[in-house]
């Protein structure tokens, strides 16, 4: 297996508080069949990206590490005006190993419409997105149609692992079997962030999904698609996502009632209110990244 999300690096983040536990993931994770974790500190207002010394402690790790466990280095990329800027004008600088992949992580409460144009601009520069967690936001789980928007605009779908099985609550369960079922998901991963709190367990989550969507998919969701983010490779045919084209509405345990996106015809009136709100959300980007 390959981990794409997992806060191995000490001292720079949320995650591993030091050394010793950075070791202690790292084996645990090579116990369980893991061959590579794919190392992302946060990029954010409260962990900025210090790039000298993620790449110091990295190239120690992977040095301690030689012969238990594969690394590369990617970034947990909160889309905040200062990354997305900085992002665009140093093009796959945050991503796994450089080669185009990008974890990116939304604010947990309010995500802006103008955020749509944020993606594309990263899109244009050269990422392949990978939208982390989506079953875990707030926001997410009172708007779960997000997530269908997102993939309509070309971005990819990571999940937790512990999700899957309630590590995170029962809704965050419901939504993320939800999305296993509609084939919405393209990687699990573990986003570990502590030997204790926030272990780097994938085999549970594996045989989880294995069980109940075949071993084709866990494969493909565990093993192959991440091999594909880590090279960089062109992205591969996956199996039709149920209900994404005709706007399915997405409804789970837990979720609260909401109206069946798409397809309802608008007045006119406000159809132009929302193409001159959109107008002046591009403009905001534009002047924002210059282009």
């Amino acid at each position: 297996m390959i981990d794409i999300h997992h806060h191995l690096i000490y001292g720079v983040d949320d995650g591993s508080p030091d050394l010793e536990s950075s070791l202690r993931m790292a084996r645990e994770a090579a116990s369980e069949g893991v061959t590579r974790i794919v190392c992302t500190p946060h990029a954010s207002d409260m962990f900025p990206y210090d790039v000298s010394l993620v790449e110091a402690r990295f190239a120690e790790l992977r040095e301690r590490l030689a012969g238990v466990v594969e690394l590369s280095l990617g970034c947990d990329f909160h889309l905040m005006a200062e990354n997305i800027l900085d992002a665009v004008t140093h093009p796959l600088r945050y991503s796994i190993d450089g080669r185009g992949y990008l974890l990116i992580e939304f604010p947990n409460f309010v995500i802006p419409p103008s955020m749509s144009e944020a993606l594309f601009r990263l899109q244009s520069a050269g990422y392949r997105l990978i939208v982390t967690h989506p079953e875990r936001y707030p926001v997410v789980l009172r708007q779960p149609e997000l997530v269908g928007e997102w993939m309509r605009a070309g971005c990819l779908i990571q999940v937790t692992a512990a999700s899957l099985y309630g590590r995170f609550g029962k809704r965050e369960e419901a939504f993320a079997n939800l999305l296993l079922e509609r084939n919405w998901i393209h990687f699990v991963a573990s986003d570990a962030h502590h030997p204790l709190q926030r272990p780097p367990h994938l085999k549970q989550a594996y045989e989880y999904v294995a069980k109940r969507s075949g071993e084709e998919t866990a494969r493909r969701l565990f093993v192959t698609n991440p091999q594909v983010a880590v090279e960089g490779a062109a992205w591969p045919e996956q199996p039709a996502p149920k209900g994404l084209l005709d706007c399915e509405a997405v409804r789970f345990a837990g979720a609260p009632e909401m109206e069946r996106p798409g397809r309802q015809r608008m007045p006119k009136d406000a159809i132009e209110e929302g193409r001159v709100a959109e107008t002046r959300r591009r403009g905001f980007w534009s002047r924002l990244l210059g282009r």
